[in-house]
């Protein structure tokens, strides 16, 4: 798919205008002077194109996951899907033969079952088949660890479970960057840039990822590793690049900002405060392009460099919604990049085109090698079961409520879970064991430990690191109720926490369940790591799954465990 002679003969049984009509115009950065016949052009356009947190999606999402803002409170439904994102690459890609396509990290993990039961190795194949170039790790990617990580490279069966998806696994056809990764050592972990060679020119591609990574990841999957500075990271390896002659130089960066999610994919809604908007503000002048994501949003931004000149900063939501897409006119004499002739857009992967052949073929084979698993009825719900960003989440409530069920063995009085541990909602009827898959992907073992109470009011101010961050709500078992003061300072919001309707004493003990990942500290809430006395549960989705089915027809609960206040 990645070469233009496949491209073209895919068209081909489109007329030119039915091609045209299904294209969807980007500015095109190509110097269109005239020139003398021989003469060779003064630039050559190159087309950089990248998605980000694919997560594994790969059959078309549904509900709020297929869903594009478009601003003025309008909304694209029906978005996404791996095949239909191949179909809008082969597009982008024809007219344009010097066209790279990227990944900005989060391609695996967190994976819907037709990916997640192969070890997202159906994953690898599709990025193989679009022609993915390089791309940047995420935190997902190290869901398994890195030792799985390095598997998933370079190919080999799955030490546990062999190749279940096909008789061999191959391994991906491009490079996993990570400038900011390390060894304890110090020795790289990462190859730390790509270079991509188009039309007689060179573009340089730098991945760097969050560097508070081992925040968001379990302890072990990152053991042995370092996470540093990303703009530290970005300044050496640009100047790496360009001491090998290598000017052109963009950046897919795993890290993100918050918008307000109203406006259109190519709106720019950023704060001061927002951290992929400060390093590509900071980093040095000789990058052109950053590419974000690692937060699920779409912005489409010009920030300035250090030097005064302007660069974009473009993140295309998740799940294969957007394609992130920045146009370069380089310099065949500097070899550089023309900046005032860049251009950065967002494009919708619409479903109202022909979908990619190669791709459905994969597609439709791991979604038929799981149907057997994913299709099995395991409960049912008379309304949908959502996620949010309110402090209280029906699914989260749920959840919260089946973890706590499934540990009262173990003396559990409470159950917290971690909100981005929710990865999908729920529909209204009946739920399958695909669906229960899609919420619950990470097989997280649950573990009761016992805090304090002063302790678990310390863990739930925590919610709310500083006065600029959102809080990060965490989803609470029905026997924990208490109230937050939104106008309280960081540190002072929480108050009259009770237990099982009792007001909690600071100086009690209480058996507290929650995933292996908060209770190593996950998500910043170190505080659970000063747990005592652990006893294991059962995985995270076999607490959901039991729930479920031991509640048939569920209802949603009542918002009533968290009070805010002004």
């Amino acid at each position: 798919m990645s070469s233009p002679s496949r491209v073209a003969r895919r068209l081909g049984a489109l007329s030119m205008a039915a091609a045209v009509a299904l294209s969807i115009t980007v500015p095109v950065a190509a110097d269109a002077a005239p020139r003398r016949p021989g003469a060779k052009p003064k630039t050559v356009a190159v087309r950089v194109m990248s998605f980000n947190d694919l997560h594994g999606n790969l059959a078309n999402p549904t509900g709020s996951s297929a869903r594009v803002q478009i601003g003025g409170g309008k909304t694209l439904e029906n978005n996404g899907g791996a095949a239909y994102l191949a179909r809008h690459v082969e597009m982008l890609r024809y007219g344009h033969p010097n066209s790279v396509l990227l990944s900005t990290g989060d391609s695996i993990g967190a994976s819907p079952l037709a990916s997640a039961l192969f070890h997202d190795e159906p994953t690898v194949e599709v990025l193989n088949a679009m022609g993915v170039k390089a791309s940047v790790v995420g935190n997902h990617e190290f869901d398994e660890g890195l030792a799985e990580l390095r598997r998933i490279e370079h190919g080999g069966c799955h030490p546990t479970d062999g190749c279940d998806f096909r008789t061999s696994y191959e391994g991906t056809d491009f490079p996993f960057l990570g400038a900011n990764i390390t060894f304890e050592s110090g020795k790289r972990a990462f190859q730390p840039f790509s270079i991509q060679k188009q039309g007689g020119v060179k573009i340089g591609v730098i991945g760097v990822t969050l560097r508070d990574l081992p925040d968001v990841v379990t302890p072990a999957a990152v053991a042995g590793l370092r996470f540093t500075d990303e703009v530290a990271a970005i300044n050496r390896t640009s100047k790496l690049l360009q001491s090998m002659g290598v000017k052109a130089q963009v950046v897919l960066m795993h890290q993100g900002d918050e918008t307000s999610g109203t406006g259109s994919p190519n709106s720019c809604d950023l704060g001061e405060e927002q951290l992929a908007r400060q390093i590509a503000s900071r980093s040095t002048a000789r990058v052109d392009a950053f590419f974000a994501g690692h937060t699920h949003q779409a912005e489409n931004c010009t920030v300035t460099d250090p030097a005064g000149h302007p660069r974009p900063l473009i993140q295309g939501l998740s799940f294969g919604r957007l394609i992130s897409v920045v146009d370069l006119a380089v310099s065949t004499r500097t070899q550089d990049v023309v900046r005032s002739r860049t251009r950065a857009t967002n494009v919708v992967v619409t479903r109202d085109v022909r979908p990619d052949a190669e791709v459905q073929a994969i597609v439709d084979r791991a979604v038929d090698q799981a149907a057997p698993l994913a299709n099995r009825q395991i409960g049912s719900t008379t309304g949908a079961l959502l996620r949010g960003s309110a402090p209280e989440q029906p699914l989260g409530d749920v959840i919260a409520d089946a973890q706590l069920a499934a540990t009262t063995g173990n003396g559990a009085q409470v159950a917290i879970t971690n909100p981005g541990g929710i990865r999908a909602d729920l529909d209204a009827g009946p739920v399958t064991y695909g669906e229960a898959f899609s919420v619950q992907p990470f097989a997280n073992i649950l573990q009761t430990i016992t805090l304090t109470g002063a302790q678990l009011d310390a863990v739930l101010e925590q919610q709310q690191k500083t006065a600029a961050v959102q809080p990060t709500w965490l989803q609470v078992s029905s026997t924990l109720g208490y109230t937050w003061t939104t106008s309280a300072a960081p540190g002072s919001k929480v108050s009259k926490i009770t237990v099982a309707g009792q007001p909690v004493d600071p100086a009690a003990s209480y058996r507290v369940t929650v995933n292996n990942f908060l209770a190593a500290g996950g998500d910043g809430f170190d505080v659970f790591a000063q747990g005592t006395g652990l006893t294991g549960g059962p995985i995270d989705l076999d607490a959901f799954v039991a729930y479920l089915s031991a509640h048939p027809a569920l209802v949603a609960p009542a918002a009533d465990r968290i009070t805010v206040v002004p």
